[in-house]
C-alpha cells in the first residue's frame, strides 16, 4: 500500500503539480509559523520536511516508490541507509515528532542549532524589585518570502563539493610539517548540503532559507533570582528548516553595590560610628533598595562593641518565588578620637564617669622603662617574618659543613 504520510502533511494528492505542492505549502508555512504561532513548532518542522522531499524530484521519486521506509534506507534501494540518507540529505534524517513512529530504521533524534550566549549588566536593585529588560540579538530566522523554501520548486540539487554532506574535511597547519585535520561548513552550499541555481533562488534569502534579523527579545530577572544561573531562552535562538530552534543563554553579571553585599538571601552592609554613638546611642537612615528609607535607633547605655554585627529581620533580599525576605546585618566600626582630643582634667573626669580601669600590677624591685611605638601590618610582617628568615638564613650559614675538594 502507498505511503501518502508526506501528501496528507501538505494536503495534497499523489499527482499533485509542483506549482500547487508549493502554493499549499506557503499556506501551511504561514499558518504554523514559528514566530506567529510558537506552539506549532513540530508541525511547521514536519511540513517542511515534507515540502523538502516532495519538491525535490529525486527525494520524491524515492519516497513514492518505498515510502519513508525508502527514504530511512530500508526500500530495497540496495544502498546502505546511512549512505542513502547522506547522500539525499547530507547526513541523515532526524525524526519528526512521531513522524516516522511504527516504521523501521529507528528513531533519530533531530538536531538542533547552537546555543546563542548573552551578556547582561545588573543591578542589585534588579533583583530585590525584579525587572524585564529588553535586549537586541542577532538571530538567523526562516525567510517570510520563500516561508523556507529557499527558491522554485524542484530547484534544489545535491552540492558537488560536499556531496550533500554541507561540511568539508581539511588540512590546517599548526607549525613547520605539522598538519591539522578539521572539519569546517561547505563554503560552495554554506553547510546546507544543497545548491541553487541564482536565477531559481529566493530573491530575499538568495536559497538559503533564512535570514539574519535583529530581534528585541524581553528578558525577565526575577525577585531574589539567583544571579549565578543563566536564564535560558529556548527556541529563541536561530531557526532552521532542517532543525530545532537554537537558544539564547543569558548570562546575568551583578555590578557592585556602593552600600549592600548580598549573600544568598541577606544583606550585609558595613557602618562607622562614633566613640560618642557607640556608647550613648544614635539614630542614622539608611535606604533600602526599593527607595523606602529605615530608621536605625539605638538606645543610649547599649553599648556597640567595635565589629559589633547587628540584624534586622525581614530586610534581606527577597526569597525567590517566596513571600518572605531574609535578614539585614549591620556590622559597625567604632572611630575612636585622635590623640590629645582632650585636656587631661577632662580626662580624669571621664575616667571617674566610666570607672572601669582595673588596679594596677604589683611591680617586682627591678624593671625597665619601655616605650610603645606605633607600627603598621607591613612594619609587622617584616619584623616578624623577614628578619626571622635573615636570621634563620645565617643560622644554617653557621652550621653548614664544609666540604672537601675532589682529589
Amino acid at each position: 500500500m502507498a505511503d501518502n504520510t508526506l501528501y496528507e502533511l501538505l494536503g495534497v494528492p499523489r499527482n499533485v503539480s509542483d506549482n500547487e505542492l508549493k502554493k499549499a505549502y506557503r499556506k501551511l508555512a504561514k499558518e504554523f509559523h514559528p514566530d506567529k504561532n510558537p506552539q506549532a513548532g513540530d508541525k511547521f518542522k514536519e511540513i517542511a520536511f515534507a515540502y523538502e522531499v516532495l519538491s525535490n524530484p529525486e527525494k520524491r521519486s524515492i519516497y513514492d516508490r518505498h515510502g519513508i521506509q525508502g527514504l530511512q534506507g530500508s526500500g530495497g534501494s540496495g544502498m546502505d541507509g546511512e549512505d542513502l540518507l547522506s547522500r539525499i540529505f547530507g547526513g541523515g534524517m532526524p525524526g519528526f515528532g512521531g513522524l516516522f513512529g511504527g516504521f523501521g530504521g529507528g528513531h533519530r533524534r533531530r538536531p538542533k542549532n547552537e546555543t546563542q550566549l548573552l551578556s547582561l549588566n545588573i543591578t542589585l536593585e534588579d533583583v530585590y524589585m525584579g525587572k524585564t529588560f529588553q535586549v537586541e540579538v542577532e538571530r538567523r530566522i526562516i525567510c517570510p518570502k520563500c516561508d523556507g523554501a529557499g527558491g522554485k520548486a524542484g530547484c534544489f540539487s545535491t552540492c558537488s563539493s560536499c556531496q550533500g554532506r554541507g561540511r568539508k574535511v581539511t588540512l590546517r597547519p599548526l607549525a613547520a610539517n605539522v598538519m591539522q585535520q578539521v572539519t569546517l561548513p561547505c563554503n560552495d552550499c554554506h553547510g546546507s548540503g544543497e545548491k541553487i541555481n541564482e536565477k531559481d533562488a529566493c530573491s530575499n534569502c538568495k536559497g538559503r532559507k533564512t535570514i539574519n534579523q535583529k530581534t528585541n527579545l524581553d528578558v525577565d530577572v526575577d525577585r531574589g533570582m539567583n544571579t549565578q544561573q543563566p536564564i535560558v531562552l529556548a527556541g529563541k535562538g536561530d531557526q532552521s528548516t532542517d532543525a530545532e530552534n537554537g537558544d539564547i543563554v543569558v548570562r546575568l553579571i551583578l555590578e557592585k553595590h556602593e552600600t549592600f553585599v548580598r549573600q544568598e538571601n541577606d544583606l550585609y552592609v558595613e557602618k562607622t560610628i562614633s566613640l560618642t554613638e557607640a556608647l550613648c546611642g544614635f539614630q542614622m537612615n539608611i535606604r533600602q533598595l526599593d527607595g523606602r528609607t529605615l530608621l536605625i535607633t539605638q538606645p543610649p547605655g547599649e553599648v556597640i562593641a567595635p565589629d559589633s554585627l547587628k540584624g534586622i529581620r525581614g530586610e534581606g533580599m527577597p526569597i525567590y518565588r517566596g513571600d518572605s525576605k531574609g535578614c539585614m546585618y549591620i556590622k559597625f566600626s567604632v572611630a575612636f578620637p585622635e590623640n590629645a582630643f582632650m585636656q587631661q582634667a577632662n580626662l580624669a573626669q571621664i575616667e571617674a564617669l566610666l570607672n572601669d580601669r582595673p588596679p594596677r600590677e604589683k611591680l617586682p624591685q627591678e624593671f625597665e622603662d619601655v616605650t610603645l611605638e606605633d607600627f603598621t601590618s607591613t612594619d609587622r610582617g617584616e619584623f616578624s617574618g623577614e628578619r626571622r628568615e635573615a636570621y634563620e638564613d645565617e643560622d644554617e650559614d653557621d652550621h653548614r659543613q664544609p666540604q672537601c675538594a675532589s682529589q
